[in-house]
């Protein structure tokens, strides 16, 4: 009997080329944390883990309130992924002095010494994701994702002075 023929993609419906930019954008960052979390799943860290490490990476010491607002997640992702972290070794969390109510978290030297292995591996899959684009189209596109996220965030203020609220994503998808 013979084998059946290996299996084709399915072709989107449209074609990518006719897609919205928001599709696109939403495929490409999905690939971007895909090709990351491939080579940061070799060092025991999660994407989500990688996002916390960067910015701590860049100022250490931060509130889970300020970790959650610089990350754009919500402070029981955040809490979650620190418990985590903290169990991991990459953070110790602590309160200030004068401050008993507030945790800060801190870099152990593990996560510290993460950096020098972790980000060379998120410039290669940038260097994989602009593989044939030039310097100038490279510079356009930034400059053109620049202007949407401006321009979204922008919106989102005007939507909140005018009394509309993102909705709570639980229960959001219920049908």
């Amino acid at each position: 009997m013979a084998s059946p023929p290996p299996r084709q993609p399915r072709q989107p419906f449209p074609a990518l080329t006719e897609e919205r930019l928001a599709r696109l954008t939403r495929l490409a960052a999905r690939g971007f944390n895909r090709a990351l979390q491939i080579r940061l799943s070799q060092h025991g860290v999660t994407f989500g883990q990688w996002i916390f490490l960067r910015i701590l990476w860049h100022a250490d010491g931060l509130s889970q309130r300020e970790l959650s607002h610089l990350s754009g997640l919500t402070e029981p992702t955040t809490h979650t992924a620190l418990l985590k972290m903290a169990t991991q070794g990459l953070i110790t969390r602590r309160n200030l002095p004068g401050n008993n109510r507030r945790q800060h978290a801190f870099l152990t030297e593990h996560g510290r010494g993460l950096r020098e292995k972790l980000e060379p591996l998120a410039l290669e899959a940038n260097d994989i994701a602009v593989n044939g684009l030039s310097a100038e189209e490279q510079q356009i596109l930034r400059h053109g994702l620049l202007t949407i996220i401006e321009n979204l965030e922008r919106d989102e203020v005007d939507a909140a002075e005018k009394g509309m609220k993102m909705p709570p994503t639980r229960g959001a998808m219920e049908i």
